[in-house]
């Protein structure tokens, strides 16, 4: 992770900062090339430290396109040294302060590839993780961010176990999952408001097959009475309702479900052969949730 600099290195990350804002175009930046306006004195000029502490000097600014500048630069200018390894993690937290997260994700992947040993390689490939994590939106959006992110947390739990990423890659996985889960039912809901029974239930099983660890599961079981009993499907309803009784008695979801399979003369129970009853057999056996 980045750390403070102490006192001294500020004033030296300063010291090399003024220097090259000294020797820089109007923009107080070394100029190269024609990147800039004007060519006075060449990045070239300065060794990969130099270039590294006014990347770091840029950070601690806030001017986070000229950081990731600057440490690209150093992997230019000296691709095989140890500034440029360093740089390399650098630029790439850069770019994800910046939310330019194409870039970043760029930047930790080539990490991973050149540096896979490293100490860094861990946070390279949380970063690369988070470019995708951090860019997942409200629930009614395109998914494909989600399981981009959720497979990325997995590289991250996976390879770097031990690591102090492991952790929260883990917390944010669950959340991701969370998230897909919480998709399928706006969908089951949408159908379901719309009499579409078929679908709803469609949706609404694959919260309760695939995602029966997340919050959604209780309402999943819930809508899933709503819709049987809408179709008169009353063994699949009561069914349901023994589930979310049995794993979920004190939620209000399985309250609703007694109530509407009661108001019918029904009770939450098991009954009848279908994928529900098979569900519910595997979770007496303990092998369900």
């Amino acid at each position: 992770m980045i750390r403070g600099n102490t006192i001294a290195r500020l004033a030296a990350i300063m010291t090399i900062a003024a220097l090259l804002a000294a020797c820089g175009g109007d923009d107080g930046r070394p100029t190269t090339g024609g990147f800039f306006n004007r060519q006075e004195v060449p990045l070239e000029t300065f060794s990969a430290e130099q270039i590294f502490e006014r990347g770091e000097f840029e950070l601690e600014q806030g001017d986070l396109t000229d950081a990731a500048f600057y440490f690209g630069e150093i992997e230019r200018l000296y691709p095989y040294s140890d500034w440029a390894r360093r740089a390399l993690i650098m630029q790439a937290f850069a770019y994800h302060r910046d939310r330019d997260y194409p870039n970043s994700r760029s930047s930790a992947q080539r990490f991973i590839d050149f540096y896979p040993d490293d100490d860094d390689a861990a946070y390279a490939q949380y970063l690369l993780a988070l470019s995708y994590y951090d860019q997942i939106d409200e629930v009614g959006r395109d998914q494909g961010l989600t399981f981009q992110a959720l497979q990325s947390l997995r590289e991250v739990i996976e390879r770097y176990p031990d690591s102090e990423y492991a952790k929260s890659s883990i917390l944010k996985f669950d959340l991701a999952f969370d998230h897909l889960a919480g998709k399928e039912m706006e969908i089951g809901r949408f159908y379901l408001r719309r009499d579409n029974f078929a679908a709803a239930i469609n949706r609404f099983r694959v919260v309760v097959e695939d995602f029966q660890t997340t919050t959604h599961t209780p309402e999943a079981l819930h809508r899933l009475v709503e819709a049987y009993l809408s179709l008169g499907l009353t063994d699949e309803a009561q069914t349901a309702g023994a589930i979310l009784g049995y794993n979920y008695q004190s939620t209000e979801w399985y309250q609703d479900s007694f109530n509407l399979l009661t108001g019918q003369g029904l009770q939450p129970n098991a009954r009848g052969n279908n994928w529900l009853s098979d569900i519910y057999r595997q979770m007496i056996r303990g092998r369900w949730l």
